[in-house]
């Protein structure tokens, strides 16, 4: 039985593991454990940058997903965007997806915030499907990035 909650620092290691496998089938990102690990660190230590949920089965995070707060001056308030929806090859097409992107609805609720953006593949039309069903609506504002000096 797969149950929901906050990640705990103990299963940062499978955490890791996880976005190894949803950097590995983006097209924009590639898998550095060092940098993921020093990211989600950087999360689960400091609740004022956001939160990381899982999906357990026993001792198992199974799946994975995030919150990472921020203000929205458009809203007047607390906002997130959803970063890293991922869920074990050996758990997918079960529903495990929709329950935990449900739960961080729920969660983001909870939290008083007042809305939710996330970025999607654009190639990842099962992804954008599942993100439909839940209510996101396609947004007319266009991503741009600037990558800075960062780790090496």
């Amino acid at each position: 039985m797969v149950e929901f909650g906050p990640a705990r620092e103990s299963e940062l290691p499978q955490l890791v593991e996880l976005l190894g496998l949803l950097f590995a089938a983006e097209a924009e990102f590639r898998p550095d454990p060092g940098k993921q690990e020093a990211a989600l660190k950087m999360i689960l230590t400091d609740r004022s940058r956001g939160r990381i949920y899982v999906a357990r089965e026993g001792r198992r995070a199974v799946a994975m997903a995030s919150l990472l707060f921020t203000v929205s001056t458009a809203e007047g308030g607390r906002a997130a965007w959803f970063e890293d929806l991922v869920v074990h090859p050996d758990y997918r097409s079960q529903g495990v997806g929709e329950q935990m992107l449900k739960y961080v609805i729920g969660e983001a609720r909870n939290e008083g915030l007042l809305r939710i953006t996330l970025l999607t593949d654009m190639q990842n039309e099962r992804a954008q499907a599942l993100y439909r069903r839940a209510g996101f609506v396609g947004s007319p504002m266009r991503p741009m990035r600037l990558k800075l000096k960062g780790k090496t």
